[in-house]
């Protein structure tokens, strides 16, 4: 007899990046996460980057650096939000 259980949506990993060499504390924040900060990683050249793996789909997130939201200067897509300010959207899949 067939399986009736559908098969989880293929997830990719996603990498994020932005360039603050005086930043003491990055996070990213947008709707795969509910829009709780996760804290970025910084490398020795000042670049922070995470990977997350996300399902396929469109998602709308914005960094947060030392207290304060960042549109992610990579982004080239952007949607309005309710504070009157734009999210960076990014595709994945």
């Amino acid at each position: 007899m067939p399986s009736t259980e559908k098969a989880a949506p293929p997830r990719k990993r996603v990498s994020f990046s932005i360039y603050a060499p005086d930043a003491q504390d990055v996070a990213i924040a947008g709707d795969f996460s509910d829009w709780a900060p996760r804290p970025l990683k910084r490398d020795e050249s000042g670049e922070w980057k995470a990977t997350l793996t996300l399902p396929a789909g469109v998602y709308q997130y914005r960094y947060f650096i030392d207290g304060n939201w960042v549109d992610d200067p990579q982004c080239d897509q952007r949607a309005p939000n309710a504070f009157g300010t734009l999210n960076c959207v990014r595709t994945v899949g």
